[in-house]
């Protein structure tokens, strides 16, 4: 079982996992000064960069406190849909990390989506977006659903044209980007900065294994997590860190596949069925999970990777090996799994009214 790491770094950690994302609540929003933007660095717990690195940003894209407030703005900005009734966040919700409670998020006229929307949580360590990993940063990521038909079911032209016409929306803008002329490329930009900047590093299993406090975790806890790095292999695929390698498999949860995943963007047989790994971090509020919402509670997922993989999947990866034939988890260790599962949980990322609407 892996023990506590840096213990040296606890007080320094601890203090900045308080402070990890706390941006001005009260950011300018009117013209910049005669320097441009203001810079803005996401307080990060040293074990991340230490970990991960740096947090990544595009050259042409970097955090300023003027662009994050514009892109906060715009991702609860219902104007972005056709008829100003759906905003990002209407299929992203805070308390659920910002994922959907809804198996399938409805579009504007009650389409029915065929994926469960992802949660949006330390993404700015990812190259590969949404399930299929068809887009590859943030910005395209945040392009997508504005013009999908069974989404918010609009144009960027429209979107422009109403944001053009509201005088606040071009100082914003102006502040964000030193121009009153908006665009689409400015516009995901801003949503882009904002979600940079959901990050969560504060939950129960931090305080544990980066932050040396042993009382952290419980018995129960601490049995799941061995199992979760051992028998159950779930550390192949959910590394610490970010809980997730940002790659795309084929988990043997439908033979033949009903979804193409990756296959349906690449064209290759090869890529047939494989989806991204998603974050466990927040994971027991972001259910129902898979790509396809099909199972309710985590307990259906541990009980499925217990003992339900199919052997026969084509394309299965070659994570799930250990998992075929190994026989299914006791319900003490499904228990167990769950538990540990449960000390991802970040309280404050889930209240933080820096992601809020404005």
């Amino acid at each position: 079982m892996p023990s506590p790491r840096r213990i040296g770094l606890l007080l320094a950690g601890t203090a900045l996992l308080a402070l990890a994302c706390k941006k001005d609540e009260e950011a300018p929003e009117g013209p910049s000064g005669p320097d441009g933007p203001t810079p803005l660095t996401v307080s990060l717990p040293p074990w991340v960069i230490d970990s991960l690195g740096p947090m990544p940003q595009p050259a042409d894209n970097p955090l300023t406190v003027e662009g994050v407030a514009l892109g906060r703005r715009l991702f609860h900005e219902a104007m972005l849909s056709d008829n100003g009734t759906m905003s990002c966040a209407t299929c992203h919700v805070q308390a659920n990390a910002f994922s959907d409670p809804r198996r399938f998020s409805l579009g504007t006229n009650g389409a029915v989506g065929t994926r469960n929307a992802m949660a949006i949580v330390g993404l700015a360590w990812s190259q590969n977006l949404f399930w299929d990993g068809r887009r590859h940063t943030l910005e395209g990521q945040a392009h997508d659903p504005v013009t999908n038909p069974i989404e918010m079911r609009n144009t960027w032209p429209v979107v422009v044209q109403r944001l053009q016409a509201d005088d606040a929306y071009v100082d914003r803008f102006e502040a964000a980007f030193g121009t009153r002329t908006i665009d689409s490329t400015l516009v995901v930009k801003a949503i882009a900065q904002f979600e940079r900047t959901m990050v969560s590093f504060g939950s129960r299993f931090d305080r544990y294994y980066y932050g040396g406090d042993a009382t952290a975790l419980d018995a129960q806890e601490l049995a799941g997590m061995a199992l979760f790095t051992g028998m159950g292999n779930c550390v192949a695929c959910h590394t610490f860190g970010l809980m997730s390698d940002d790659q795309l498999r084929n988990n043997g949860v439908d033979n033949p596949a009903v979804d193409p995943g990756l296959g349906g963007v690449t064209g290759q047989p090869q890529d047939i069925g494989k989806f991204k790994v998603p974050t466990l971090r927040n994971i027991a509020v972001s259910g129902p999970y898979m790509h396809d919402g099909r199972f309710n509670t985590l307990f259906d997922v541990v009980t499925f990777y217990g003992g339900h993989v199919q052997a026969g999947t084509p394309n299965l990866d070659h994570a799930m090996t250990p998992l075929v034939g190994m026989g299914n988890f006791t319900g003490e260790q499904k228990e167990q799994l769950v538990a540990f599962l449960n000390t991802f949980t970040d309280e404050a990322f889930l209240t933080d009214p820096a992601f809020s609407a404005p």
